[in-house]
Protein backbone atom coordinates (compact mmCIF):
# COMPACT_ATOMS: atom_id res chain seq x y z
CA UNK A 1 0.00 0.00 0.00
CA UNK A 2 2.82 2.23 0.84
CA UNK A 3 4.52 1.56 -2.02
CA UNK A 4 1.82 2.28 -4.43
CA UNK A 5 1.15 5.76 -2.13
CA UNK A 6 4.41 6.94 -3.00
CA UNK A 7 4.83 5.60 -6.57
CA UNK A 8 1.10 7.69 -7.56
CA UNK A 9 2.48 11.18 -5.74
CA UNK A 10 5.80 10.65 -7.38
CA UNK A 11 3.67 10.39 -10.91
CA UNK A 12 1.88 13.58 -9.95
CA UNK A 13 5.17 15.28 -9.08
CA UNK A 14 6.22 14.02 -12.62
CA UNK A 15 2.67 15.61 -14.03
CA UNK A 16 2.68 18.39 -12.50
CA UNK A 17 6.57 19.54 -13.70
CA UNK A 18 5.35 18.20 -17.22
CA UNK A 19 2.19 20.29 -17.13
CA UNK A 20 4.08 23.01 -19.16
CA UNK A 21 4.02 21.23 -22.13
CA UNK A 22 -0.12 20.73 -22.12
CA UNK A 23 0.25 23.45 -24.93
CA UNK A 24 1.88 20.74 -27.65
CA UNK A 25 -0.88 17.97 -27.05
CA UNK A 26 -3.49 20.68 -27.27
CA UNK A 27 -5.52 18.04 -29.38
CA UNK A 28 -5.17 15.00 -27.24
CA UNK A 29 -6.32 17.09 -23.90
CA UNK A 30 -9.83 18.16 -26.18
CA UNK A 31 -10.11 14.78 -27.20
CA UNK A 32 -9.74 13.37 -23.82
CA UNK A 33 -12.20 16.57 -22.85
CA UNK A 34 -14.94 15.42 -25.34
CA UNK A 35 -15.10 11.84 -24.22
CA UNK A 36 -14.97 12.49 -20.26
CA UNK A 37 -17.37 15.09 -20.22
CA UNK A 38 -19.77 15.02 -22.97
CA UNK A 39 -20.17 11.31 -23.45
CA UNK A 40 -20.60 11.41 -19.18
CA UNK A 41 -23.77 14.58 -19.73
CA UNK A 42 -26.45 12.21 -20.06
CA UNK A 43 -25.33 9.83 -17.05
CA UNK A 44 -24.87 12.39 -15.08
CA UNK A 45 -28.30 14.12 -15.96
CA UNK A 46 -30.48 11.28 -15.18
CA UNK A 47 -28.07 10.74 -11.90
CA UNK A 48 -28.17 14.49 -10.39
CA UNK A 49 -32.16 14.44 -11.27
CA UNK A 50 -32.80 11.54 -9.46
CA UNK A 51 -30.42 12.66 -6.72
CA UNK A 52 -31.92 15.76 -5.90
CA UNK A 53 -35.59 14.19 -6.21
CA UNK A 54 -34.73 11.76 -3.95
CA UNK A 55 -33.70 14.22 -1.72
CA UNK A 56 -36.95 16.23 -1.21
CA UNK A 57 -38.84 13.37 -1.66
CA UNK A 58 -37.40 12.00 1.25
CA UNK A 59 -37.00 15.42 3.17
CA UNK A 60 -39.91 16.98 2.30
CA UNK A 61 -42.45 15.11 4.07
CA UNK A 62 -40.57 15.78 7.66
CA UNK A 63 -40.21 18.99 7.11
CA UNK A 64 -44.24 19.81 6.21
CA UNK A 65 -44.70 17.82 8.88
CA UNK A 66 -43.61 20.62 11.54
CA UNK A 67 -44.73 23.10 8.82
CA UNK A 68 -40.86 24.33 7.58
CA UNK A 69 -41.23 22.80 3.68
CA UNK A 70 -40.33 26.03 2.71
CA UNK A 71 -37.23 25.50 3.23
CA UNK A 72 -36.93 22.23 1.25
CA UNK A 73 -34.90 24.29 -1.71
CA UNK A 74 -32.28 25.18 0.73
CA UNK A 75 -31.73 21.93 1.67
CA UNK A 76 -31.39 20.16 -1.70
CA UNK A 77 -29.35 23.34 -3.03
CA UNK A 78 -26.79 23.13 0.00
CA UNK A 79 -26.30 19.11 -0.17
CA UNK A 80 -26.46 18.84 -3.66
CA UNK A 81 -23.49 21.77 -4.27
CA UNK A 82 -21.04 21.00 -1.32
CA UNK A 83 -21.83 16.74 -1.09
CA UNK A 84 -23.94 14.88 -3.13
CA UNK A 85 -22.72 16.07 -6.54
CA UNK A 86 -19.03 16.27 -5.96
CA UNK A 87 -18.76 13.15 -4.43
CA UNK A 88 -21.41 11.38 -7.06
CA UNK A 89 -20.26 12.52 -9.80
CA UNK A 90 -16.26 11.53 -8.89
CA UNK A 91 -17.67 7.86 -8.03
CA UNK A 92 -19.64 7.99 -11.56
CA UNK A 93 -16.20 9.34 -13.20
CA UNK A 94 -14.16 6.60 -11.52
CA UNK A 95 -16.21 4.01 -12.63
CA UNK A 96 -16.53 5.27 -16.03
CA UNK A 97 -13.34 7.22 -17.30
CA UNK A 98 -11.01 5.82 -14.98
CA UNK A 99 -11.49 2.33 -15.77
CA UNK A 100 -11.09 3.68 -19.01
CA UNK A 101 -7.56 5.55 -18.74
CA UNK A 102 -6.80 1.86 -16.28
CA UNK A 103 -7.28 -0.49 -19.54
CA UNK A 104 -6.44 1.91 -21.78
CA UNK A 105 -2.61 2.59 -20.67
CA UNK A 106 -2.76 -0.99 -19.07
CA UNK A 107 -3.26 -2.44 -22.86
CA UNK A 108 -0.32 0.01 -23.70
CA UNK A 109 1.72 -1.23 -21.38
CA UNK A 110 0.68 -5.12 -21.40
CA UNK A 111 1.59 -4.91 -25.69
CA UNK A 112 4.85 -2.89 -25.25
CA UNK A 113 3.75 0.04 -26.79
CA UNK A 114 4.80 2.19 -23.80
CA UNK A 115 8.59 0.81 -23.91
CA UNK A 116 8.50 1.61 -27.62
CA UNK A 117 7.83 4.96 -26.53
CA UNK A 118 10.54 4.99 -24.26
CA UNK A 119 12.61 3.50 -27.52
CA UNK A 120 11.54 6.72 -29.38
CA UNK A 121 12.79 8.65 -26.84
CA UNK A 122 9.01 10.12 -25.33
CA UNK A 123 8.24 10.35 -22.49
CA UNK A 124 5.31 8.06 -21.68
CA UNK A 125 4.08 10.56 -18.51
CA UNK A 126 4.01 13.47 -21.27
CA UNK A 127 2.44 11.67 -23.88
CA UNK A 128 -0.10 9.54 -22.08
CA UNK A 129 -0.87 11.15 -18.46
CA UNK A 130 -0.45 14.93 -19.01
CA UNK A 131 -3.03 15.36 -21.13
CA UNK A 132 -5.72 12.66 -19.50
CA UNK A 133 -5.07 14.47 -15.88
CA UNK A 134 -5.79 18.37 -17.95
CA UNK A 135 -8.65 16.71 -19.09
CA UNK A 136 -10.48 14.81 -16.22
CA UNK A 137 -9.44 18.35 -13.95
CA UNK A 138 -11.25 20.26 -16.24
CA UNK A 139 -14.15 17.97 -16.93
CA UNK A 140 -15.19 16.66 -13.31
CA UNK A 141 -15.89 20.39 -11.67
CA UNK A 142 -17.87 21.17 -15.32
CA UNK A 143 -19.64 18.50 -14.70
CA UNK A 144 -20.59 19.18 -10.86
CA UNK A 145 -21.98 22.73 -11.96
CA UNK A 146 -24.42 20.92 -14.50
CA UNK A 147 -25.15 18.37 -11.54
CA UNK A 148 -25.75 21.08 -9.25
CA UNK A 149 -28.34 22.69 -11.87
CA UNK A 150 -29.88 19.14 -12.39
CA UNK A 151 -30.43 18.32 -9.27
CA UNK A 152 -31.86 21.68 -8.12
CA UNK A 153 -34.38 21.09 -10.48
CA UNK A 154 -34.93 17.53 -9.79
CA UNK A 155 -35.71 18.70 -5.90
CA UNK A 156 -38.17 21.81 -7.37
CA UNK A 157 -40.25 19.15 -9.68
CA UNK A 158 -40.75 16.30 -6.63
CA UNK A 159 -41.78 19.56 -3.98
CA UNK A 160 -43.94 20.65 -6.52
CA UNK A 161 -46.16 17.38 -7.63
CA UNK A 162 -45.97 15.82 -4.25
CA UNK A 163 -49.23 16.38 -1.91
CA UNK A 164 -47.18 15.95 1.21
CA UNK A 165 -44.64 18.96 0.42
CA UNK A 166 -46.37 21.09 -2.40
CA UNK A 167 -44.81 24.37 -2.27
CA UNK A 168 -44.22 26.32 -5.71
CA UNK A 169 -41.10 26.23 -7.80
CA UNK A 170 -40.97 29.85 -7.10
CA UNK A 171 -40.94 29.35 -2.97
CA UNK A 172 -38.95 26.77 -3.96
CA UNK A 173 -36.07 28.85 -5.78
CA UNK A 174 -36.34 31.80 -3.37
CA UNK A 175 -35.41 29.75 -0.72
CA UNK A 176 -32.71 27.82 -2.39
CA UNK A 177 -30.99 31.73 -3.19
CA UNK A 178 -31.49 32.82 -0.09
CA UNK A 179 -29.29 29.46 1.32
CA UNK A 180 -26.63 28.76 -1.31
CA UNK A 181 -24.25 31.34 -1.39
CA UNK A 182 -21.41 31.55 -3.95
CA UNK A 183 -19.03 30.02 -1.20
CA UNK A 184 -20.85 27.09 -1.03
CA UNK A 185 -20.54 26.07 -4.86
CA UNK A 186 -16.92 27.02 -4.67
CA UNK A 187 -16.66 24.35 -2.07
CA UNK A 188 -18.12 21.28 -4.38
CA UNK A 189 -15.65 22.70 -6.96
CA UNK A 190 -12.66 22.45 -5.18
CA UNK A 191 -13.89 19.00 -3.63
CA UNK A 192 -14.33 18.04 -7.75
CA UNK A 193 -10.77 19.21 -9.14
CA UNK A 194 -9.25 17.77 -5.86
CA UNK A 195 -11.31 14.31 -6.82
CA UNK A 196 -10.54 14.85 -10.13
CA UNK A 197 -6.90 14.42 -9.72
CA UNK A 198 -7.23 11.74 -7.32
CA UNK A 199 -8.85 9.37 -10.26
CA UNK A 200 -6.55 10.39 -12.83
CA UNK A 201 -3.49 9.82 -11.07
CA UNK A 202 -4.48 6.47 -9.39
CA UNK A 203 -6.07 5.36 -13.19
CA UNK A 204 -2.76 5.83 -14.51
CA UNK A 205 -0.76 4.72 -12.06
CA UNK A 206 -2.54 1.75 -12.48
CA UNK A 207 -2.24 1.43 -15.83
CA UNK A 208 1.08 2.37 -15.83
CA UNK A 209 1.97 -0.83 -13.58
CA UNK A 210 -0.05 -3.25 -15.58
CA UNK A 211 1.77 -6.45 -16.18
CA UNK A 212 0.62 -10.11 -17.11
CA UNK A 213 -1.78 -9.80 -20.32
CA UNK A 214 -5.31 -9.47 -20.01
CA UNK A 215 -5.89 -10.79 -16.56
CA UNK A 216 -3.26 -7.78 -15.43
CA UNK A 217 -5.48 -5.24 -17.32
CA UNK A 218 -8.92 -6.51 -15.51
CA UNK A 219 -7.08 -6.80 -12.15
CA UNK A 220 -5.17 -3.34 -13.01
CA UNK A 221 -8.76 -1.64 -13.89
CA UNK A 222 -10.28 -2.99 -10.35
CA UNK A 223 -7.75 -1.62 -8.43
CA UNK A 224 -7.96 1.66 -10.59
CA UNK A 225 -12.09 1.88 -9.82
CA UNK A 226 -11.48 0.61 -6.44
CA UNK A 227 -8.70 2.71 -5.20
CA UNK A 228 -10.14 5.86 -6.77
CA UNK A 229 -13.62 5.79 -4.38
CA UNK A 230 -11.44 4.88 -1.39
CA UNK A 231 -9.41 7.53 -1.24
CA UNK A 232 -12.06 10.15 -3.01
CA UNK A 233 -14.54 9.35 0.34
CA UNK A 234 -11.89 9.37 2.98
CA UNK A 235 -10.48 12.62 1.18
CA UNK A 236 -14.32 13.87 1.28
CA UNK A 237 -13.99 14.43 5.34
CA UNK A 238 -10.67 15.51 5.42
CA UNK A 239 -11.46 17.99 2.92
CA UNK A 240 -15.15 19.07 4.42
CA UNK A 241 -13.01 19.40 7.63
CA UNK A 242 -10.38 22.03 6.19
CA UNK A 243 -12.75 23.79 3.94
CA UNK A 244 -15.05 24.40 7.18
CA UNK A 245 -11.88 25.49 8.85
CA UNK A 246 -11.20 28.06 6.23
CA UNK A 247 -14.47 29.69 6.22
CA UNK A 248 -15.74 27.72 2.93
Amino acid sequence: MFDDIGRMLLLFWRTVRALGLTGRQRAKVFEQLFEIGNASLFMVCLLSLSIGGVLALQTGPEMAERGLQGLIGGIVGIAMCKELAPVMMSVLIAGRVGSAMAAEIGSMAVYQEIDALRTMNINPVHYLVVPRLVAISVAVPLLVVFSDLVGWLGGAIVSFNNPQIAISFSAYFTNLSEVVDPEDVLNGLIKSFIFAMVIGVVACHQGLQTIGGPRGIGRSVTKAVVNSIVIVLLLDYVLTRVLQAAGI
